[in-house]
This record gives structure tokens, sequence and C-alpha cells, in this order.
């Protein structure tokens, strides 16, 4: 939860989702807006000579005007959510982490099945785009029983930082399987992310055999620390496909494939491990249909959030989630994190943030050239 939802909020593209808002031939072309004048389709007093770049002169917008730092503090609620959310996972008693991620695939299915009706777009996608949007589907909702898991054995926090990892992952499978350019900087914020992970899981032949600050054995600790570090490496090769189908499929058909695949998933993990049960107490119920609602609302504002402002201040925004976890975790679990932790996060926090700041002035520079 803490992190970008596996990828499901990768594919908030308001382009995709049918909301009229003009981002193809990127924002940054436009210093002022992208509202047109009055009766004006595909003007803009801010551009060159009033014409919109990328438009035509055709297509009409329905992007409304916005109060300055709105996309920014919807974003910072997204986080809270998110936080919230995972807060309420590490309350629950007698629920096993699969059991809850099967929980918010449910409440994902229900809220996502109006808008497939709604936008018409098919419950299986295009011919040519299911066997990616299985993947799809798999990679993404392994990451959030990963993550799930992740919360439910070691520190909130340290799980939150873990799965903050993900864009420096991004970058490098993107320079895999995508041909995209890693320069020596991705090198290094990867090196310093992988760091940062090294000391939130303080392995024992590095830091001795008595590791402090750690939730119940270091066995449970370290297997969070896997978890987590598999959930953002999962999460970074969801994002890889979401970005190799492009604009092809809709963002709500990529959610659709994340929910149903992940309810499968869960459905056989449990039979297999032979741990599902209705929660024992109301306490429990209650969280999960919390977890399901703040899950929901915070996927909610990081759409409106990427809608109305760019990726990257969004992006940088989300580290909040970081904050969020460590504010939760020492006034409502009692835990106070260690300074490894912390050294931890803040190595975690900069890389990722290095990666997104650097795609972000890449992005600029390429907006610029294009209007040239």
């Amino acid at each position: 939860m803490g992190q970008p939802e596996s990828g499901d909020e990768a594919a908030a593209d308001p382009a995709r989702a049918g909301q009229g808002v003009w981002i193809e031939a990127a924002p940054e072309l436009c210093g002022g807006g992208e509202e047109e004048d009055a009766g004006l389709p595909g003007h803009c007093s801010h551009c060159p000579g009033g014409r919109a770049p990328g438009r035509g002169g055709m297509a009409e917008i329905d992007k409304e005007k916005t109060c300055p730092g709105l996309g920014l503090f919807y974003t910072m609620l997204s986080a809270l959510f998110f936080s919230v959310a995972s807060l309420f996972l590490k309350m629950i008693e007698d629920v096993h982490s699969v059991e809850a991620s099967a929980f918010r695939c449910v409440f994902q299915m229900t809220f996502i099945l109006p808008g497939l009706i709604y936008y018409k777009t098919g419950f299986l996608g295009p011919k040519g785009k299911r066997v990616i949007l299985l993947f799809r589907g798999l990679l993404g909702s392994s990451a959030m029983i990963l993550l799930y898991y992740a919360y439910q054995v070691m520190p909130l926090a340290d799980a939150t930082v873990i799965t903050f990892s993900s864009p420096v992952f991004t970058s490098l499978l993107a320079w895999i399987f995508l041909k995209e350019k890693y320069s020596p900087w991705d090198l290094l914020f990867t090196l310093f992310a992988i760091t940062g992970v090294v000391l939130i899981a303080r392995p024992p032949f590095l830091f001795g055999s008595k590791v402090a600050g750690i939730e119940g054995s270091y066995t449970d600790h370290l297997k969070g620390t896997i978890a987590a570090l598999s959930s953002a490496i999962f999460a970074a090769a969801t994002f890889v496909i979401l970005r190799k189908v492009g604009k092809s499929v809709h963002y709500f058909l990529s959610i659709w494939y994340y929910a149903v695949i992940g309810l499968l998933v869960c459905i056989i993990a449990l039979f297999i491990m032979d741990v599902w049960t209705l929660p024992h107490c109301g306490k429990d119920r209650f969280l999960l249909i919390l977890i399901g609602l703040f899950g929901l609302g915070g996927q909610i504002f990081l759409t409106k959030g990427l809608q109305i402002e760019k990726a990257g201040p969004v992006s940088i925004m989300k580290t909040m989630d970081v904050v969020f976890a460590f504010i939760f975790q020492i006034l409502f679990l009692n835990h106070l994190p260690t300074w490894w932790t912390v050294g931890g996060a803040f190595c975690v926090v900069a890389s990722s943030s290095g990666t997104v700041l650097r795609k972000w002035r890449q992005s600029l520079k390429e907006a610029k050239q294009t209007e040239i």
C-alpha cells in the first residue's frame, strides 16, 4: 500500500482514462497551461502563435483550471491514505496477508467493473495484448501480496522504505528489456538503493549476531526484507510492461487484470497453505473493510494528482509515504526506528528521488527539442 500500488497507479494515465486531458505532446511544452481561449478550439494563449502544439487546432480540452499545488495536495492525501491502510494491516491480528490481499482485490474489482461497462472496454482486451496483460496482472498482484506479507512481519517503516526502491529497478529493467538509456548516474542510484536495503536488513555477517530494532525474530525480518524487495522489483517489472503496452489499452482494463488475477492467485495460495478463515472478531473484519476503502481512496487521489500535475513532482511528493510510515510506527505501534533504518531510508529515498528527477529533466529536455 505504501508503494505505488504495485503498478496500478502507474497505469493511472488520464489520456487512457478517457478524461479528455491533453498530455500527448508533453504539457511541459506549454508554459502556462492547457486551457483554451474562449471559442477557439485548440488555441492556447500561452503557446507561440496561440496554437497549442500537437493538437492540430481541433481537439477540445476538458481540463478545468485548478489552483496551484492542488495536484501535489491530492498526492499527499494519497500518501496519507495508503499509509493509513498499511497501518490497519499491521493492526490485524488473525488474518493472513494473502487473505487481506484477496479482500483488496475484491474491492478493486467491485469499483472497476462499472468503469469497464461505462467505457465499453470489454473484459479481455485486444487479442494482441492479452498475454502481456496477463503478465501485468500476475506481476502486479504478486507485488501486492509480497508487500502485504512484508508489512505483517517487519516494521512498517522498514517495509515502506524498501518498496520505494522501485523506480531504481524500473530504470534497470527498462534498460534491459526496452533498450532505454542507462547512464552511470542510474548505476549510482541503483547501488545507493541497494545500500539502503542492506542497512535496513542488517545481515548478521555484516552487523553481527545481535540485531536490534526488529520485530520478532531475525528470520521473519529477513523474510520480510526479501518480500519487500521482491515486491519492489515486481512493481518495477509491472511499470515496464505498462510502458510497453502504452496507450493501446485502457488503464481500467489493466487494473481489472490486476484485480482478477490477484484474486485467483490469492485463492490458490490460500488453499495450498490452508490458512483461509473468516476473521474471528469484528475488529479484524472492520479493519479489512477500511483497508479496502483507504486503499481505493489513495488510488483515486493519486490518479487525480497525476491528472493535474506533472509526474516528476508527484513522484517526489509520494515520498510522504515514508514520512507517514515513520510517524505511524512511532505513534500507534510504539516502535522507534533505529538509526540504521533512518540511514537506509535516506539512501533509498535519495536514490529514488534522484532517478525520478533525472528522468523528469530528460523529458523536459526532449520536450524543448521537439518544440524547436
